[in-house]
Formats: structure tokens, sequence, C-alpha cells
């Protein structure tokens, strides 16, 4: 990895998302990591495999950064306080429905973000380098502003996802969705606050095997002069027990980031990998 960026170069982050959900999704995301095909990971931290699989992590690069995947929409919660509520954590449809009617328990839920914080510095040694949300479900009314409110305590955590400009080819529902739920609220939220963000979101489609490889071109190819960030789902399958809805797409995404490919795209499309966090008088035009 070489933050050593030429002035005026186009530059792109790659963040590894769901390392701690499986053995198989964690070992993959840490070889990426170190190989330097991504810089950034984001870690479930109230999943089962957190604990056994964050020493993969203790040893990465300095220009990798490792990040929050606060999650309220899959598995269970750690805290007391949102299990007495919700034993199971909603689908994300449901958590978008409450949260648009302002009727989420919002203190429960800070005590989550609290819980699952804590669990990510007991494991790693230090505060997050930055925090998104698992399904993007840090930006939604009321659980933005836990986020931006945690983010203020911790002056260590220099970063939080932007999630109100999403770029990309085809998809333009999805995308809309993303930004409309929340992520624009948030972008203005960052802006004004002056937390460090990446310009633009990259990296929705459908999940499904076999046109990863198109879909990463039309990515590369809309990256702006002030970089991107990409998140991506690599992994493997190990045969668990964890649900996970979009196993059959990790396996295809991991093998095109450890490709000769992917070196060929970056290089055509004139992206060297490294850091995009901007504040916000650095990214005010996006």
């Amino acid at each position: 990895m070489n933050e050593a960026v030429a002035k005026g170069a186009r530059v792109l982050a790659l963040c590894a998302d769901d390392f701690g959900m499986s053995p198989g999704v964690s070992q993959v995301i840490a070889s990426l990591a170190h190989a330097g095909r991504i810089n950034a990971t984001s870690c479930l931290t109230n999943a089962a495999h957190w604990r056994t699989s964050a020493p993969l992590l203790s040893d990465l690069s300095h220009s990798v950064d490792v990040g929050l995947h606060f999650n309220l929409s899959d598995g269970e919660p750690l805290s007391a306080e949102l299990r007495m509520l919700w034993p199971r954590l909603p689908e994300l449809p449901r958590l978008i429905a409450r949260a648009q009617m302002r009727a989420l328990p919002l203190t429960a839920i800070a005590a989550e973000f609290a819980a699952q914080h804590a669990a990510f510095v007991d494991a790693i040694g230090r505060p997050p380098a930055f925090i998104d949300g698992h399904q993007h479900v840090h930006h939604l009314p009321g659980i933005r502003d836990i986020v931006l409110a945690a983010v203020a305590r911790s002056p260590s955590t220099t970063a939080v996802r932007n999630t109100g400009l999403v770029h990309g080819p085809g998809f333009g529902v999805k995308r809309a969705l993303i930004a409309g739920t929340g992520g624009r609220a948030l972008k203005r939220e960052l802006v004004e606050r002056g937390i460090a963000h990446n310009p633009m979101l990259i990296g929705v489609y459908d999940f499904v095997p076999g046109s990863y490889r198109r879909w990463m071109k039309g990515w590369l190819a809309c990256v702006p002069a002030e970089g991107a960030l990409l998140f991506c789902h690599p992994g493997a399958s190990d045969g668990g027990d964890v649900i996970d809805a979009i196993a059959n797409a990790r396996g295809p995404e991991a093998d095109y980031l450890s490709s000769n490919a992917f070196t060929d795209d970056l290089l055509e499309a004139r992206l060297s990998i490294a850091r995009v966090w901007r504040r916000a008088r650095q990214a005010q035009s996006t």
C-alpha cells in the first residue's frame, strides 16, 4: 500500500465490510489487506466470530484503516438494554420504517452503540479509525445523532462514511434509497461539523455473481478528482452456521480483488489506492 500519491492523481479507498461475520469472511479480508488490495475494513463486533477473528488485524500496515461497522439489522444485540427490547435485531425494512416514524428506542440503541464500540476497543486496543453502518444504518434518523455524538466524544475516531452521494452504473433506485433514507442528512451534518468523510460512495450492485468486474470498471470510471470510497464484501464460505444473504457474491469479489485483472483495471483507470477522508472545507463541492 503506497500512500505517496502524486499530486492531482485520482485516488480510491476500498473498504471490505463485515469483518468478524465468519472465519471465511475475516480470513479473506485480512489477506486482501495484507496484500494491499484494500486499505480499510469495517468490523461487526456483535458477531459471534469477532473475538477470534480480531487478531488477524493486529499486524496490518498503518495505511490500512480499521473501523466499526455498527450493526442494528443482523444477529443479536450485545447490550442488555437492547436485548430486553429486541432479542434479535430487526430486518432492515422494519428498522428503516421505525426510524422514519421516529419510533426507535434510542436510549437502548445508544447503549448498543457503546457496547459494540467497547467490543472493538477491547479486541483491537484502540478506538475505530472510522465508523459506518451495516446496511448503512448509521445514517438513519435518530441513529445518526448517536453516531455523531460518539464521534464528538472520541477524537481518535477521525471519519464517518458518507452515504449522501452514491454514484455508479445502474441500480439508481437502490442508490437513491441509500441517500434518501438518511444519507443526505448525514452528509450535511458531517460538513457542518467538520467531520472527515469520503467525498463519494460507490460499490452498489445486486450481488449477482458473474458481473463484478464489469461493475467495477464502471465504478472506477466515475471516481472524481477528490476520490471515492468503494465498499465491498469479499469472503469465503467455511461451511459454518452463519446466515449470510450475500454469501454467493463474496467469493467472486475476493477472486477479482486478488487478481491481476484488478490491478490492470486500476492502472487503466489511472487510480491509486489511498485514503480519501476529507474534512468539510475540502468536500463542500461534492
